[in-house]
């Protein structure tokens, strides 16, 4: 079984949205293996997105993800990631198609409700970050 982090973001909390984005992870099939409620501190979003620090986003991306509470969980099964990417959708909210996580309540790129690991090694990364 391959596993994989998917993150509500701040506004997905903000919106009510932890119980519809869990049910779609569960529908799909996914088993929900680890879950914990944090407000992320500026090291732990640093290190979450090592990836970006060069580009011009990066500081508004960390205001974003400190500025409240997300949940953190660790979801596996058959081909996690895709599966879990599938239903989540774009990046981009406007390119996302209707049925996805993002399609249905993303609002901008820098607010689209959900993070998911891109890769296994990804998901490895971030939830040894997360959850030890």
């Amino acid at each position: 079984m391959e596993r994989t982090f998917i993150m509500i973001k701040p506004d997905g909390v903000a919106r009510g949205l932890i119980g519809e984005v869990i049910g779609r992870f569960e529908r799909k099939g996914l088993t929900l293996t680890n879950l914990r409620m944090l407000t992320i501190d500026a090291e732990l979003a640093h290190n979450h997105y090592a990836e970006h620090v060069d580009k011009g986003f990066f500081k508004e991306l960390l205001s974003f993800i400190t500025s409240g509470p997300v949940v953190a969980m660790e979801w596996s099964g058959e081909g996690a990631v895709n599966a879990a990417r599938a239903v989540i959708g774009p990046t981009d909210p406007m390119k996302a198609g209707p049925g996805t996580i993002r399609g249905d309540y993303g609002l901008a790129v820098t607010q689209n409700i959900v993070h998911g690991s891109d890769s296994p090694e990804s998901a490895e990364r971030e939830l040894g970050l997360f959850f030890g």
